[in-house]
């Protein structure tokens, strides 16, 4: 097929996408959500270190308030960043996201706690969550274009899936690490060196990463063979609908990814069950995360994007009240690690086909960015915000279905939203004539 014709996809003319380059692309998402679920599952522990007072309440809002001060900066990072992979190149836009996110991540390790250097202590751990914020804010839309871009037509769902999948794999291995530690070490040893152990092993991986990505194709380049659903129009305004459907899709499944990862701190705060059975939530919540992200990745391949990620919102919305009930009425580790792992399932099997799709609307000189940003401001004002504002309102209204109602209310935004989303799955055009056309 000649140039004049749109040229051929990855999956033909170049090489198919390795392993290795998939697990290259995505080790940036995956730290980031292997920091957020350690974060998360030492959010008291932090808290006591950084934030030295005599009410715990007060302890744990600080704490997390920290954690959600690293979303301001995500905006930013996907201006930059995601407009630097549609101008440069996906992957130096991917390392320069890298290189800071280890920054961020080693910056945190070693910082001293307020005993030690005072109100620097807290000063300092804000400033690093600000540069992780400002790397992850331009990490979802680089590499998730390389991945759409790296990818056969009839396998972009399937590799695009690993975007949500590696988050599921390293809040599993956080969740996993965080269990050991508490079974196997004293409550003054988890505050004083054992969070710090379990974030850096996460940095660990750094070096390893950058390498990675360093040897990545560029696909930023590589013509795409056209597609009777591929965008063509042009303008400043011609992505305006894909983007604000796509911000209340990305509402409505970070809302009940951070309420899941929130399940453990909820199940010891809240419910005060013990810290074993506590982290059994978040186990499950990534076993759940990795088996169903990667079965709707091939499933949306096989029947359509639409399709998938619609029926498995539905379902969460009906499961999320009764599964939320049983957890309150019940408090064992059975109900809790069962509930969460349904709830799981549900909401994985449709953000990663989600993600393809909104990725998939948009066009390539714009994708990277556009994804970026979109993405950005999504989990910065709902992802960001949910732990501290879940922590509020069970605090004033005393009621543990607050969760909840939360998340069914996301779940319904978002079921509209990717209803009236177009379809996107690949069908490339056949037609000579119509094939010309389109070129």
């Amino acid at each position: 097929m000649s140039d004049a014709a749109g040229g051929l996809t990855a999956g033909t003319e170049d090489k198919p996408i390795t392993r290795g380059q998939i697990s290259a692309a995505v080790m940036g998402n995956a730290l980031e959500f292997y920091d957020f679920t350690t974060y998360a599952l030492f959010a008291v522990q932090i808290g006591h270190v950084f934030f030295p007072t005599n009410d715990p309440f007060q302890n744990l809002m600080l704490s997390l308030m920290t954690f959600a001060v690293g979303f301001v900066a995500r905006p930013i990072g996907a201006i930059v960043l995601g407009a630097y992979g549609d101008r440069v190149g996906r992957r130096p836009a991917m390392l320069v996201s890298f290189v800071l996110m280890g920054l961020g991540v080693l910056g945190l390790v070693l910082t001293p706690g307020y005993a030690t250097i005072g109100v620097a202590a807290p000063v300092l751990l804000v400033v690093f969550r600000l540069i992780q914020g400002f790397a992850l804010g331009g990490e979802v839309g680089p590499t998730t274009a390389f991945l759409i871009e790296a990818a056969p037509l009839n396998k972009r769902a399937q590799i695009g899936a690993w975007q949500s999948a590696s988050q599921a794999v390293a809040s599993l291995f956080g969740a996993t690490i965080g269990l050991i530690m508490t079974l196997s070490m004293s409550p003054e040893a988890l505050e004083s060196w054992g969070w710090r152990l379990a974030f850096g092993l996460g940095a660990i991986v750094l070096p390893f990463g950058l390498w990675m990505r360093r040897r990545l194709p560029e696909t930023l380049h590589r013509r795409e063979v056209p597609s009777d659903v591929h965008p063509t129009a042009r303008g400043p305004f011609s992505h305006f609908r894909p983007l604000a459907l796509g911000l209340a899709m990305i509402m409505s499944f970070t809302t009940s990814t951070y309420v899941l990862l929130y399940m453990t701190t909820y199940a010891s705060q809240t419910l005060h069950m013990s810290p074993t059975d506590s982290f059994g939530a978040s186990v499950a919540n990534g076993v759940g995360g990795i088996v169903f992200a990667l079965l709707g990745g091939f499933l949306a391949d096989r029947y359509g994007r639409k399709p998938v990620m619609i029926t498995a919102r539905v379902l969460l919305l009906l499961a999320t009240f009764p599964a939320f009930l049983l957890i309150v009425r019940n408090h064992d580790a059975v109900t809790l690690i069962a509930a969460t792992g349904l709830l799981s399932a549900l909401s994985s099997t449709s953000v990663g086909v989600a993600l393809v799709a909104l990725t998939e609307s948009l066009r390539k000189d714009v994708r990277s960015s556009g994804l970026a940003i979109v993405y950005a401001i999504g989990v910065t004002v709902f992802g960001g915000l949910a732990q501290p504002f879940i922590t509020l309102i069970l605090k004033t209204s005393g009621n543990p279905m607050a969760p909840a109602w939360y998340m069914m209310a996301a779940a319904a935004v978002g079921i509209v939203a990717m209803s009236l989303l177009k379809e996107t799955k690949p069908e490339p055009i056949t037609d000579a004539r119509a094939l010309i056309e389109t070129a």
